[in-house]
């Protein structure tokens, strides 16, 4: 039986994009003719509604609203689903709250009443600060617009912003990558997602994959980029964020510490604890037209035990703080014994340290961890 509640998240996705950038494999869909915002926030509500009974009367700790592109939603709009959010599952008073926004479509007025309306992180989607990178990237804002959002969101006094950087990027050199960080750097956001762009199937680069930087220079420019933020007072948490002290995405945190979800909106997933120890996930459907309609669950499914281990430390050793034991048992209702050979194997092959009370991933855990992870299939 649950012996204490684990933390619990709200993620809600907003599915519609001006453009759909050649690289984003994410669920988002090309604006045809301007959507039916209203009637989409009114779906969300009842999509909760739906999902409630498997909060097991917990409040939410963090929400963020992820896209598509949510800032092309009114405040008024996001006031109303975050008020009936709160009327649904209780929000608690310090949640961290994040929205998605774009440079292009964001204002000073927008972003205010974001804030007006219960928003107190905002996560700006840059990729680049260089006109000939956005233009590979198909992305629809200016380097100028990129500077502003992020001035703009310094501005407010929010709890926090995220700024959203890409690296090895097509003909990216180690000075282009390092000229992206010194601008982000000098706006100050107090966290920094820093990622490589990967090439996924489905997208349009899949199809025609565009130059991209070779082994050696996406190593000079990880290496070079990581010394930059780090003397800036930068700390890497994770696999590709950095923030200041105490300003870690705690939306992100809960679900690398295996903490629960609800998922809303198109294709969102939710992961969902119930009191017998049963982990519960869930898929909506992902195409709007369906999801309009009030076809909101497209897969239910209970995850298996012989998975729970995998899929912990899948997600666990994505952050590179140590692992509490006790997390372990609580979150997987596995007991530690179930693993014994496993962590064994990945001390002797020294991917972990383990001590009395934690796991802690190494140097040579992290540059391996796909063989670390593979140990717990």
């Amino acid at each position: 039986m649950v012996q204490y509640k684990i933390p619990l998240s709200l993620y809600i996705h907003m599915p519609w994009c001006v453009q759909k950038c050649p690289y984003c494999d994410f669920n988002s869909h090309n604006m045809k003719k301007t959507p039916d915002y209203s009637a989409y926030i009114n779906h969300l509500i009842n999509d909760l509604k739906q999902d409630v009974m498997l909060s097991n009367d917990r409040s939410i700790d963090s929400i963020f609203i992820g896209g598509g592109t949510p800032s092309l939603f009114s405040a008024d709009l996001i006031n109303k689903l975050l008020m009936s959010i709160n009327k649904i599952i209780p929000i608690n008073h310090d949640a961290e709250i994040t929205i998605e926004a774009n440079p292009n479509s964001v204002d000073v007025e927008r972003f205010k009443g974001y804030q007006q309306a219960g928003i107190n992180r905002i996560s700006i989607g840059v990729q680049s600060f260089q006109a000939d990178k956005l233009a590979k990237l198909g992305r629809v804002h200016n380097p100028q617009e990129a500077i502003d959002a992020g001035k703009l969101a310094q501005n407010l006094n929010l709890k926090s912003f995220n700024i959203d950087l890409m690296h090895g990027l097509p003909n990216q050199t180690v000075c282009d990558a390092l000229s992206d960080l010194k601008q982000a750097i000098e706006i100050a956001p107090p966290h920094l997602s820093w990622y490589q762009l990967t090439i996924e199937p489905n997208t349009l680069f899949g199809s025609k994959p565009p130059v991209l930087p070779d082994d050696d220079m996406l190593w000079d420019i990880y290496q070079q980029g990581h010394q930059l933020l780090t003397k800036h007072g930068y700390l890497q948490y994770e696999t590709s964020a950095y923030a200041k002290a105490n300003y870690q995405c705690q939306h992100n945190l809960n679900y690398w510490r295996f903490g629960d979800y609800i998922g809303i909106g198109c294709g969102a997933h939710g992961k969902l604890t119930q009191n017998d120890g049963t982990i519960i996930r869930t898929v909506k459907t992902k195409h709007p037209k369906g999801y309009l309609e009030g076809r909101y669950l497209e897969q239910s499914y209970t995850v298996p035990k012989d998975e729970l281990a995998f899929e912990f430390f899948m997600n666990r050793f994505r952050l590179f703080e140590a692992t509490p034991k006790s997390e372990f048992e609580q979150r997987t209702f596995l007991p530690l014994h179930s693993i014994d050979k496993q962590i064994s194997t990945a001390v002797e092959k020294k991917y972990l340290i383990d001590n009395n009370q934690c796991w802690q991933i190494t140097e040579h855990g992290k540059l391996f961890l796909n063989s670390l992870l593979e140990i717990f299939l």
